[in-house]
């Protein structure tokens, strides 16, 4: 029907017309049913329907005539009715949600319901978010309606898909949310349903509540979705539903207050790194107050240790890149190794080529040289300070002021950087034992003896059983230590049998590896040697990283406190809050809380961003460093048809139904034989490792705490995939290959 037809029986306005024949102007029938038209005249699978046009209120009878009509010929037993208003699903404003809308209409009671969504104009809501967000509209009084009557869908599922993240930004991943049944749940908040992301034609459930739709079902909305896009020529927010073997489009509007798609240049040119020093012990984006103040002490107290051992401060700057933390390694020139040899009176040479270059080739002469010294400073100087300190400091915070609690952090802070850096430079070396422990074992044991290099080195005596409760999920102060969560304490699922069943699983291919070289004494006289201290820093690595966090129970406190004060003088609402302030704002007195508002929505839209785990170009000489230790632990080929792969960090493989776990709230729902999902792995997820199957995860290297915890329980591991939470979803069945550093489908 159209304009014509209207003139042919009388009636001297188009008050109702067919959607599909609709003229799609959004002065004359609304933004959504203009948008609708576009969509059904294009081929879209729009479901048929009516348009009512705003005139119809001034000559209803007419109209309600028409309408009954009409929507007789439809041939429908049920009908939805939405509003189409002229100043709704506009770039500015979308309106959504504001008028009304009736679900599976009976016909006799379709003018009913057309009066009510028309009325629903005059709702004090829709005059609040006018005078808001309505732009030209604002305070122009009540805008022209339309009413779009369609057939109802019998979804099977619904809901709605975003070309574009709504919180990130990110354009190049549909974000589908959907439910079982209808979509109106979901759209008002009143369901939270699953959610996917889909890029590149994969389908990656980020939240799942009822499976109301498939991986296949959730790429077929996203196509539909980016095809509207293309359409339009702009991100677009569609609604969907699906009947049987079939999808619907129902609504189609351009997403409004979209943020910038996030861009990932590094502030100065070079190679910067997430998983690189404290990177491994952030998983997720910074806080305002750990990012401008906690980073800061502790990487001073780093290079205030470099500074101590070497005599000089080599420049390894960080960054904050959208929140996240990355630190930079600079680039190598001889104008760059004048100066430190200048600055160090020659301490520099030795101990940064053993350190960082014998070690990989000669670990047992880069032990006697350097790092046994290092080692045993740690021992009888880092560490007792370190633990004197954080108890003294805890003595003092109880009874601080405000300004004793910032001197309190400073103190703790700047000692943490300075025991990071003892864990870096002598802990830090183990990985490169193991690498050269590694190609030795693939060269003259290989073939001759049954195991992987990495079980020569787990289920070593030395090494502490529980998690201690300065354990922590970040090293971000603003995530509780496991001690306030109430998990630390003993071992758990078994752990202490099945670390026994490794110790004695090492044992016997210790002396598998000496009888396969009993005829040659001089390769058993190295084998030993490598062997010997690959196993003692490897012991060394996990108590250092251990107690590295010793004094982040202290730091919390102080800054809780802090936070309270604020509280009390009107500055914040609550405690946390402070973690959403800069240093500088601690003193003040001016009310920050809209401020807070502000940081806090921002670092949640960074902590969902897809962080690259490094950019700019890897030096060459790193690039063969990595590459050649991954390649000696690496057991077998990556399979072309690999979900994922990464790096081999403790060998072994094994099947189960992925749980992705972001942080001790999951803890509950991981169940025994699952396989843990995670971003990065820091001690406080030590208590999933007795029940997990196996490990993956986004961040880490072969020294992460997941390697190293891995080794331990015996459970096969794969860190630095890069994309292993948004790739692998809840239930998925998987095998995850430890050795060859890949997961498949079993």
């Amino acid at each position: 029907m159209n304009a014509n037809d209207d003139r042919k029986r009388g009636v001297r306005g188009p008050r109702v017309v067919a959607l599909a024949g609709a003229t799609p102007d959004p002065s004359k029938i609304g933004a959504k049913a203009a948008n609708l038209a576009r969509l059904s005249a294009a081929g879209f699978p729009v479901p048929p329907g009516l348009v009512v046009t705003p005139d119809a209120e001034e000559r209803w009878e007419e109209a309600r005539l028409r309408l009954t009509d009409l929507a007789a010929g439809l041939g429908a037993g049920r009908f939805a009715v939405r509003s189409s208003g002229t100043a709704e699903d506009l770039e500015g404003a979308s309106f959504a949600g504001q008028y009304e809308t009736l679900l599976s209409v009976p016909l006799d009671e379709l003018p009913e319901a057309v009066r009510k969504v028309f009325g629903s104009a005059d709702a004090p809501r829709v005059a609040a978010y006018r005078e808001v967000r309505g732009g030209a509209s604002a305070g122009v009084g009540r805008p022209r309606m339309a009413v779009l009557v369609q057939v109802m869908v019998d979804a099977d599922s619904a809901g709605v898909a975003f070309t574009a993240d709504p919180v990130t930004g990110e354009r190049a991943e549909v974000v589908v949310t959907a439910v079982r049944g209808l979509g109106e749940g979901l759209v008002s908040g009143e369901a939270a349903g699953d959610e996917w992301a889909v890029r590149d034609g994969e389908a990656v459930r980020r939240r799942s509540s009822e499976d109301a739709i498939s991986a296949e079902q959730a790429t077929r909305v996203a196509g539909l979705a980016r095809r509207v896009e293309e359409h339009f020529g702009s991100p677009q927010d569609i609604e969907w539903a699906i009947s049987g073997d079939d999808l619907y489009l129902l609504q189609a509007r351009p997403m409004t207050a979209l943020p910038e798609a996030a861009s990932w240049k590094p502030p100065v040119p070079g190679y910067w790194m997430r998983n690189f020093r404290l990177g491994e012990w952030l998983p997720e984006a910074m806080t305002p107050l750990f990012a401008d103040w906690l980073l800061g002490l502790i990487e001073g107290g780093y290079l205030g240790g470099m500074r101590a051992t070497v005599g000089a401060i080599l420049p390894f700057p960080h960054a904050a890149i959208n929140g996240w933390y990355y630190a930079a390694l600079p680039e190598p020139s001889s104008r760059l190794l004048a100066r430190a040899v200048l600055q160090s009176r020659g301490l520099v040479l030795p101990v940064m080529f053993n350190a960082l270059v014998r070690v990989n080739f000669d670990p047992v002469g880069a032990d006697r040289a350097v790092l046994g010294r290092l080692a045993e400073e740690w021992r009888t100087e880092v560490l007792p300070r370190y633990r004197h300190l954080v108890e003294d400091a805890g003595g003092r915070a109880g009874s601080a002021t405000p300004e004793q609690l910032t001197g309190i952090v400073e103190e703790v802070g700047a000692a943490a950087g300075g025991y990071l850096w003892s864990l870096a430079i002598a802990g830090g070396s183990a990985w490169k034992m193991e690498g050269r422990l590694a190609r030795f074992f693939r060269r003259y044991l290989s073939g001759r003896v049954a195991g992987s290099p990495q079980a020569l080195v787990r289920g070593l005596p030395g090494t502490e059983a529980g998690t201690p409760p300065h354990a922590v999920q970040s090293a971000d102060w603003y995530r509780p230590t496991l001690g306030e969560l109430g998990f630390a304490g003993g071992d758990d699922s078994g752990g202490t049998g099945r670390r026994e069943g490794i110790a004695r699983e090492r044992e016997a291919l210790e002396r598998a590896c000496r009888e396969a070289l009993a005829g040659r004494p001089r390769l058993l006289r190295r084998f030993a040697a490598l062997l010997e201290v690959a196993q003692r820093y490897a012991v060394l690595r996990e108590r250092q990283a251990r107690d590295f966090t010793l004094g982040w129970p202290v730091l919390r406190r102080c800054a809780l406190w802090i936070g309270e004060d604020l509280v009390s003088r009107g500055v914040i609402d609550s405690a946390e809050d402070a973690f959403f302030l800069v240093r500088a704002e601690l003193d003040g007195r001016e009310d920050l809380r809209e401020e807070v508002a502000v940081r806090r929505h921002r670092w949640e839209r960074q902590r969902r961003l897809a962080a690259p785990l490094a950019l700019g170009e890897q030096p060459k000489a790193m690039r063969t460093l990595v590459d050649g230790l991954a390649q000696a632990a690496r057991t077998g080929p990556v399979p072309p048809d690999a979900i994922l792969a990464g790096e081999p960090a403790s060998p072994g493989r094994a099947a189960g139904r992925v749980r992705v776990v972001e942080g001790p709230a999951d803890f509950d729902r991981f169940e025994e034989g699952e396989v843990l999902v995670a971003r990065i792995t820091a001690p406080a997820w030590t208590p999933l490792f007795g029940r997990a199957a196996a490990v993956v995860t986004d961040g880490g290297t072969l020294a992460a705490h997941a390697s190293l915890v891995a080794r331990e329980y015996g459970i096969p591991a794969v860190v630095g995939t890069g994309e292993a939470t948004r790739r692998l979803r809840d239930g998925m069945l998987v095998m995850v290959d430890g050795g060859a550093g890949t997961v498949v489908s079993p």
